[in-house]
């Protein structure tokens, strides 16, 4: 039965909970994010400054510029899918538009043209991460939003996070496995196979193609669920820039928004860094071949422990107090492992235990992501309610903008923060493990190891204003006649 709300939204009344498969099917769609992300946080840097020799600050302001561009995109097209009004809802069209060309515009970031200069390799990159940004938006951004609509349930909206995890971090794990079991092969030449830049187009090329299959999959198999996603009662105006702009102002007028909004966004610069800067870490500091760093494949066993942790922790504490533990631990996580060394206490590089305890770390650092991740992803849904209840407004695609925004710091601010300290420790190019000088070696553990982690004290501090409790949500509910 189609049921209008009291701000001028209508849907199907869902019969009992949200089933397996929409959750499973809604979850497929992290696929296309998550290898974006992996892949340019990981190699970007590391392929354009270390293999093609180009300055890391002219990557860096490259990709700045796209994270702009990206700042100006994210919430036009979220405002064009929150007033969209079509037969296929506000979503899927977005979707599918965003989808289709996704690996197309990926694809070339890995395959320069040969012989061209500094300044024209910044270019080609430049021109190829603006359309993969952009694409990744238009597809993105509804998806995410659709996450939001699908419960009001407190609880419930926190499982269908975590199936988006869940399908996130299994192929944030067997991707990379894949990788660096068939793409990234040592050779005799090049024993340490991610220096060889002849092994980045065929990686490209895989990553490529699964970008778009798994945005056009998900697009396919959730479309079901438009009926059940709220619609415009009434067709709205076309959303000009001064719509844009109001809703943009709407949003960040809302203070639990705001806060939640740079909390997630320092979140994920911090996270972004230090993941764009691992595979300097790996290489240089650890002295990790790709054979050795298939093995951390093994951290998707800290994914399998945290979906039901997940549960279990939010049962008993709120939201709010579970993302703070979680930040408080990542701060000591991240300065254990480096500290260890500087104290001699860890085996040397090329011993197996070495390999055994980083895994194991990274075991336990997946757990912690992946519980951040859910509840963060869980409050923005919360503060979709407060809003609602505020200003009658339902912003889902906005909102999630903040998520959009947040992974594409991972991979912008954090690339740019990497540039800078790959050029402060004055990293060599086209040099192996061996040959990089020791007090290269240790700059660039203490910025990674010591001062990075330090950041964490922000979004702890910040996260202590947010109010939005399970009793308040409740009586948000209320307020919205849900309960």
């Amino acid at each position: 039965m189609n049921t209008p709300s009291r701000n001028g939204y209508t849907r199907d009344a869902r019969i009992g909970r949200v089933s397996f498969s929409t959750k499973l099917f809604q979850g497929i769609g992290a696929i296309p994010d998550t290898i974006k992300n992996w892949v340019l946080n990981t190699f970007i840097l590391l392929f354009y400054s270390q293999i093609l020799d180009v300055d890391a600050l002219m990557v860096s302001t490259v990709l700045a510029i796209a994270l702009i561009f990206d700042a100006m995109t994210d919430p036009i097209v979220a405002t064009i899918s929150d007033n969209l009004h079509t037969r296929w809802g506000r979503r899927h069209p977005l979707m599918l538009l965003g989808a289709l060309p996704l690996g197309f515009c990926f694809y070339p970031i890995f395959v320069p043209p040969e012989g061209l200069s500094q300044f024209a390799l910044a270019l080609w990159l430049l021109t190829f991460v603006l359309l993969t940004r952009l694409a990744m938006t238009f597809y993105f951004i509804p998806w995410a939003a659709i996450a939001a609509e699908l419960s009001d349930d407190y609880e419930e909206r926190t499982s269908v996070m975590a199936f988006r995890y869940a399908v996130g971090w299994t192929i944030g794990v067997t991707f990379p496995l894949a990788t660096y079991s068939f793409f990234m092969v040592g050779t005799p030449e090049y024993p340490v196979g991610q220096l060889n830049g002849a092994n980045y187009p065929t990686m490209a090329l895989a990553a490529a193609f699964l970008m778009t299959v798994g945005g056009v999959t998900t697009t396919l198999l959730t479309r079901r669920e438009i009926p059940f996603l709220r619609k415009h009662a009434v067709a709205p105006s076309r959303p000009g820039i001064t719509n844009v702009l109001r809703e943009i102002a709407s949003a960040l007028r809302n203070d639990q928004f705001a806060l939640v909004f740079a909390v997630v966004l320092i979140l994920a610069a911090i996270g972004g860094t230090t993941t764009n800067i691992n595979i300097y870490m790996t290489t240089f500091f650890w002295g990790l071949t790709s054979e050795d760093l298939r093995w951390f494949a093994i951290s998707a066993l800290g994914a399998v422990v945290a979906f039901p942790l997940v549960a279990l922790v939010q049962r008993r504490w709120d939201k709010k107090n579970i993302l703070i533990a979680c930040a408080l631990v990542s701060l000591f996580d991240g300065m254990a492992i480096v500290g260890l060394r500087f104290l001699d206490v860890l085996p040397d590089n090329g011993d197996p235990l070495l390999l055994t305890i980083l895994v194991g770390g990274g075991v336990f650092a997946v757990a912690l992501a992946v519980i951040q991740g859910v509840i963060g992803a869980s409050i923005i849904a919360d503060v979709l309610d407060y809003h609602e209840m505020k200003t009658g407004l339902r912003q889902e695609a906005m909102f999630n903008a903040a998520l959009s925004f947040s992974g594409k710091a991972a991979s912008g601010i954090g690339i740019v923060m990497g540039g800078l300290l790959i050029n402060f420790i004055a990293m060599p190019p086209n040099t192996l493990p061996a040959d990089v000088p020791a007090d290269v070696i240790t700059r660039l553990g203490v910025m990674v190891g010591l001062v990075l982690p330090l950041l964490y004290l922000l979004p702890i501090y910040l996260m202590r204003h947010y109010k939005i409790s399970r009793v308040m949500h409740r009586q948000i509910q209320a307020e919205l006649g849900r309960t």
